[in-house]
């Protein structure tokens, strides 16, 4: 398997990009893509498609968490090359028609560059892409509740606070969720490993992020594929409480 593409379950394969993960879920010879990683990581998200058998002509839908560059990157691609449709929660659609931006601002990041990790981590999504101005043209809601009729039959679940039509991605039958960034397991700009939120500076709301939480929790999972950060094994439950715990303690 190409390094960076990392099998967790049948048809399940995690991807680790530039800072960003990706997941591709694979059902015989079709296949569902959730996020795309930065616009850079284009020719290494094309390459995990093709190590896991995939040709982008392939893919059955591209289902984005939440509509930030560094995992909306490639949809737009996708979508005009491919005619691969581009789904997302009614309330990030507009998000991802770039009719409002819900992004760390420069100005943020600048306050905030005395953190470790900050100023490496920004000069990195400056020169993939992080700013880059590139809508998705013709994005699609997701058509019904419930389990999407794509590859993996993934289960989406409204998770807002990062943004406004964040989602998460429910595999009951495999026992997985893709959590985006709902709840990650490391980022460049944090110096905590395992279950947690990302630093404040980039939710939308972070009072619903942290509500957001207690949805999480309720869902039957025992791996949790994050937006940032390795795999973790165990119960997704716990997982979300051990968050939660970490974020009420900063007030």
């Amino acid at each position: 398997m190409k390094a960076g593409v990392q099998q967790v379950a049948d048809g399940t394969f995690l991807v680790h990009g530039s800072h960003t993960n990706w997941v591709i879920l694979t059902d015989g010879d079709a296949a569902t893509l959730i996020d795309t990683g930065y616009p850079a990581d284009r020719e290494q998200l094309l390459a995990s498609l093709a190590a896991v058998g995939v040709p982008p002509g392939a893919l059955a839908a591209v289902l984005i968490t939440h509509a930030h560059n560094d995992h909306l990157g490639s949809a737009e691609y996708l979508r005009a090359a491919h005619g691969t449709p581009v789904y997302l929660h009614e309330a990030e659609v507009p998000h991802a028609r770039r009719e409002f931006l819900h992004q760390v601002s420069v100005g943020q990041v600048l306050r905030n560059g005395w953190r470790p990790g900050v100023l490496p981590w920004a000069v990195h999504a400056l020169r993939v892409g992080g700013t880059a101005h590139i809508p998705v043209v013709a994005p699609r809601p997701f058509p019904v509740p419930g389990p999407l009729d794509v590859p993996g039959r993934p289960v989406p679940v409204h998770t807002p606070g990062h943004t406004r039509g964040h989602v998460v991605f429910h595999l009951p039958d495999r026992g997985v969720l893709v959590s985006g960034d709902a709840l990650v397991s490391g980022h460049a700009t944090s110096r905590l490993r395992g279950p947690q939120l990302l630093p404040d500076m980039f939710h939308h709301e972070r009072a619903r992020a942290v509500a957001s939480l207690d949805v999480l929790e309720a869902l039957d999972a025992e791996v949790l594929l994050p937006g940032h950060g390795p795999v973790l094994h165990g119960p997704v439950g716990q997982a979300a409480r051990q968050a939660r715990e970490q974020a009420l303690q900063v007030y």
